[in-house]
């Protein structure tokens, strides 16, 4: 059986105190499951891991079941192939981007084939968030915290176009990621 990599994202935990998952049980989770070259990447919810090739789909209910029963909380999963997150940092969409201390990078992964009305270049509404790149699965933006909105607060407005089944990564995260698919 082929198998592939994944990369799954969770959402919320080891954030500002809730839902707290080490490293070292989040991967036997994922163990369990028969997973295998397994690899977490920061505590924030970020699993690199090896499985047969499945419908992203299915493969995530899975994961969302095994984690909600295993730790007691429902955690939403963002699952992408190893391929999807390195066409992403191929594509390089901050390249344009002047970086100063002020300014945040960010990929909000949505829901595959997530219908939004949001477009490259656009301002969102009443915001200081910058949306460079949309596709059906990812958002990534620009957060300017000089003007005293941080990813929080770019989370809640992301929230009322798509709902709670989204999480945001820094592009340093995405491309730490990244790094590590290619060993």
């Amino acid at each position: 059986m082929k198998t592939a990599v994944y990369l799954a994202f969770l959402r919320g935990i080891n954030v500002g105190g809730n839902t707290l998952i080490s490293m070292e049980d989040l991967k036997g989770a994922f163990e369990s499951l028969g997973f295998k070259n397994i690899k977490t990447v920061l505590a924030s919810g970020n699993v690199i891991f090896e499985a047969p090739k499945s419908d992203l789909a299915s493969l995530t209910r899975k994961i969302e079941q095994k984690l909600e029963s295993q730790f007691g909380s429902a955690i939403t999963v963002m699952l992408r192939t190893g391929e999807d997150i390195q066409a992403l940092i191929d594509l390089a969409p901050f390249k344009k981007v002047k970086v100063t201390p002020q300014i945040r990078l960010q990929v909000s992964f949505l829901p595959h084939n997530a219908e939004h009305s949001l477009k490259v270049s656009q301002r969102l509404k009443g915001t200081p968030y910058d949306i460079l790149r949309a596709t059906p699965g990812e958002l990534c933006s620009v957060v300017d915290v000089a003007l005293k909105q941080g990813t929080p607060d770019l989370m809640k407005v992301l929230e009322k176009e798509f709902g709670k089944k989204i999480t945001t990564r820094t592009w340093n995260t995405v491309e730490r990621i990244g790094a590590l698919l290619k060993n």
